[in-house]
């Protein structure tokens, strides 16, 4: 019942912000790749730096399994398979760094991240289809490193992961379907670190993840019919915005 009376207790405007964060992540999953990420500066905000990551990875989790259902015949297994394993070491790294800092702290390294993440967007958007990373072990070990670390820090290494699919000109479709598949595989990692190492998904942060299943997977579901109708480039921009200014949030 406490549990319960926690999350009861969130101010409407708190729950509204929740609400949004489910919005968002079941969007970024069938329509705009960077809306996920405003939710993390988001929660960060409202329940603290690493218990928001408790929060967020279970929402995270939801909305991977509708988009893997949605886009799995276009998920390109070997796209990222030689990330993997040092995706897994940056997970380690990230999980060690989480318990030896405070939340404070935790905040600011997941405001640098999205605050980077958000520099490399702008880049993407600037190169377009110029943009090329070479295929070498060493590529692999930086990228598949910071991927897996910034996923464990700040659940943002979204754009990170999305530069190295950018570079192999993939569609649209095998884009989602590869960028979801990988991050799902990411996140189900992440579960037992955060549940016994970090202490920080318990029920208490379950209970605002089962209330938004609804909501991440009926924006999910929309998400396949919005991306058909908006200017994805202008709304891109204003999300990017949006996201800088939550960064800036986060660090100040």
């Amino acid at each position: 019942m406490n549990v319960l009376i926690d999350y009861i207790g969130l101010a409407p405007v708190q729950w509204l912000w929740i609400f949004l964060a489910a919005v968002l992540i079941g969007l970024s999953r069938t329509a705009i790749s960077g809306f996920g990420m405003l939710a993390v500066p988001v929660l960060a905000t409202i329940f603290g730096g690493k218990e928001s990551t408790g929060i967020i990875l279970p929402m995270l989790i939801t909305a991977d399994i509708f988009a893997i259902s949605y886009f799995h015949k276009k998920a390109d297994r070997k796209t990222f398979s030689h990330l993997l394993p040092w995706a897994f070491g940056g997970l380690a790294i990230g999980m060690i760094v989480g318990n030896a800092i405070n939340d404070r702290q935790f905040q600011i390294i997941i405001g640098s991240i999205v605050f980077v993440c958000v520099l490399i967007l702008v880049l993407a958007e600037i190169k377009g289809n110029g943009l090329k990373i070479p295929d070498n072990i060493l590529v692999y070990a930086l990228i598949g490193t910071t991927v897996g670390f910034a996923s464990m820090v700040g659940n943002s290494a979204g754009p990170i992961f999305w530069i190295y699919l950018v570079a192999r000109s993939m569609k649209k479709t095998e884009f989602m379907g590869t960028s979801a598949l990988f991050f799902f595989i990411m996140n189900v990692t992440k579960l037992p670190l955060q549940i016994f190492v970090w202490d920080n998904i318990r029920l208490n942060t379950l209970v605002p993840a089962l209330i938004m299943i609804p909501v991440i997977i009926g924006a999910a579901f929309a998400g396949t019919f919005v991306i058909r109708k908006i200017n994805e480039k202008v709304f891109k921009y204003i999300v990017i915005a949006m996201i800088l200014a939550a960064a800036v949030r986060l660090l100040v």
